[in-house]
C-alpha cells in the first residue's frame, strides 16, 4: 500500500482535486476560469519539455497550439456536418497530430542550431505563421477567425457539451492524461537524453548519441501535446483567431513557465495557474495588469531565477529540519515591506492610468474603497512616501532575510557533523 501510494499517489489526489473543485466554485466565472487553467497547464508543461527538459529556449511555440486549435475547429465543422465520425472528445487528437506533424517539420528545420540562434529561427518561424494568418484566409479565417459549434450529436459519454460543467471534465480528463505522459517521458531513455543534450551536448555527442535528432524528437513531441492544448482551447470558445498563433500566446506560455519553475516538472503547473489568473481576474479589474505581470516576473528574475517551484524545493530541507520558524519572522518582514512598496507603486500607476486611459481624467476615481481626483498632489505625495518607505525597509529586510538563513544553513550543518 505504501508502495503503491507513493507512486501514483499523486494522481489520484489530482484526480480527487479535479473532481471536488466544480464543487467547491460552482459560479459560471469560476468553471470557466479553471477550463482557461486546464489549458494552459498543457500548454505550459509541453513548453518545459522544450525549455526545461531540452534546454530549447523558443519564441514560437503558440505556432503549434494555434495550428492544432484550428485543425481542431475545421474538424469540429466536419463532424458537425457528418462528413467526420470522430467522437468530440477524441477531437484534441487532432490538434495534437496537427501539432507534432508541423513540430517534426519546423523542429528539423530549427534543431540545426542551438542557443540564441535557435531562439531566433523559432521567433521568425512564429511572425512567419502569425503573417500567413492573414494571407491564407481559407484555413486561418483571416481576421474574424475560424467558430464552430461544439454540441454535436456524436459523442463517446452522453455529454452534449452546452454546459461549461461539462466542458470543464474534458479538460480535466486531458489534463490529467497529458500530465502523466508528460511526466512519463521525462522518465524514458528519450528523456533522459534529452536532459544530457540539455547540459552538454558536446558530451552527448561524443557518446554517440545524435543531437539534432534528439532535439528534434524533443520538439515534436512538445508540439504534439501543444496542439492537444489548442484542440482543447477550439472546444472550450468555440472560435479562433491568428492571435493564437501570435507572439502573444508564445510570450505568455514563456512567462508561465519561468514563473513556475523551469527546473522542476510542478513549476509550469503552478506559472500556468497563477498567470491564467491574473489574465482573467485582475484583466477585469484594472487596465493595468499587464504592468503589474511584468513586475512579478521581473522580480522572478531578480530574487527568485528558479521560480515559484524552485523557491518550495529550496525550503524543502529546511522544513525536513524544522527549522522554518526560524524563517517565519524575517519573511512577514520582508512581506509586509515589499506589501507597502507594491501598494504605493500600485496607487501610482492607478493614478496615471485614469489620467490617460478614462473618458473623463477630471472625474473621482475610487481605490480600495476610497474616492479621490487623481490630480490632487496628496494622492501623490503618500503614494511616493509609500513606495520610498517600502523600498528602503524592503532593502533592510532583504539582508535580516540573508542573515536568517545562514543561522539556519550553520545549524543544519552543525546537525550533520
Amino acid at each position: 500500500m505504501t508502495v503503491f501510494a507513493k507512486r501514483y499517489g499523486i494522481w489520484l489526489a489530482a484526480v480527487l482535486v479535479c473532481a471536488v473543485l466544480p464543487l467547491i466554485f460552482n459560479s459560471r466565472f469560476s468553471i470557466t476560469l479553471l477550463c482557461q487553467m486546464g489549458i494552459a497547464v498543457i500548454f505550459a508543461l509541453s513548453y518545459n519539455m522544450l525549455l526545461g527538459q531540452g534546454g530549447m529556449l523558443s519564441f514560437g511555440h503558440a505556432v503549434f497550439f494555434g495550428l492544432g486549435g484550428f485543425l481542431a475547429m475545421h474538424a469540429l465543422n466536419m463532424i458537425d456536418g457528418g462528413t467526420l465520425p470522430l467522437p468530440i472528445e477524441l477531437l484534441p487528437l487532432v490538434g495534437g497530430l496537427g501539432g507534432l506533424a508541423a513540430g517534426i517539420f519546423f523542429g528539423w528545420l530549427s534543431t540545426a542550431r542551438a542557443g540564441t540562434t535557435f531562439a531566433l529561427i523559432s521567433l521568425g518561424i512564429g511572425e512567419l505563421i502569425a503573417a500567413s494568418a492573414l494571407m491564407l484566409p481559407t484555413f486561418f479565417g483571416g481576421e474574424q477567425g475560424i467558430s464552430a459549434n461544439r454540441m454535436v450529436k456524436l459523442s463517446i459519454t452522453g455529454f452534449k457539451f452546452g454546459k461549461q460543467n461539462e466542458v470543464y471534465f474534458l479538460i480535466a480528463f486531458w489534463a490529467i492524461v497529458c500530465a502523466a505522459l508528460m511526466y512519463l517521458q521525462t522518465r524514458t531513455p528519450l528523456g533522459r537524453v534529452a536532459n544530457a543534450v540539455r547540459d552538454n551536448p558536446e558530451r552527448a555527442a561524443f557518446i554517440g548519441y545524435n543531437v539534432r535528432t534528439v532535439r528534434t524528437m524533443q520538439f515534436s513531441l512538445a508540439a504534439f501535446f501543444a496542439g492537444i492544448a489548442g484542440g482543447l482551447f477550439a472546444i472550450n470558445y468555440e472560435i479562433i483567431t491568428g492571435e493564437t498563433v501570435g507572439a502573444y500566446a508564445s510570450g505568455s506560455v514563456l512567462m508561465m513557465t519561468y514563473v513556475g519553475g523551469v527546473g522542476y516538472f510542478f513549476g509550469p503547473i503552478l506559472g500556468a495557474i497563477l498567470v491564467t489568473f491574473m489574465q482573467v481576474y485582475l484583466g477585469g479589474i484594472t487596465h493595468a495588469w499587464l504592468l503589474y505581470f511584468g513586475l512579478l516576473f521581473v522580480g522572478m528574475v531578480l530574487w527568485a531565477p528558479n521560480g515559484m517551484a524552485g523557491i518550495m524545493m529550496l525550503h524543502e530541507p529546511v522544513w525536513k529540519a524544522g527549522l522554518m520558524k526560524r524563517l517565519l519572522p524575517s519573511y512577514g518582514l520582508i512581506l509586509t515591506t515589499a506589501l507597502i512598496m507594491f501598494l504605493g507603486i500600485m496607487v501610482l500607476v492607478e493614478i496615471n492610468y485614469h489620467l490617460s486611459l478614462s473618458i473623463n481624467p477630471q472625474e473621482p476615481m475610487k481605490l480600495f474603497g476610497i474616492i479621490f481626483r487623481a490630480q490632487n498632489p496628496v494622492a501623490w505625495i503618500l503614494a511616493s512616501l509609500l513606495t520610498a518607505i517600502g523600498f528602503v525597509f524592503f532593502r533592510k529586510a532583504q539582508r535580516r532575510v540573508g542573515r536568517s538563513w545562514d543561522e539556519v544553513t550553520q545549524t543544519m550543518k552543525n546537525r550533520g557533523r
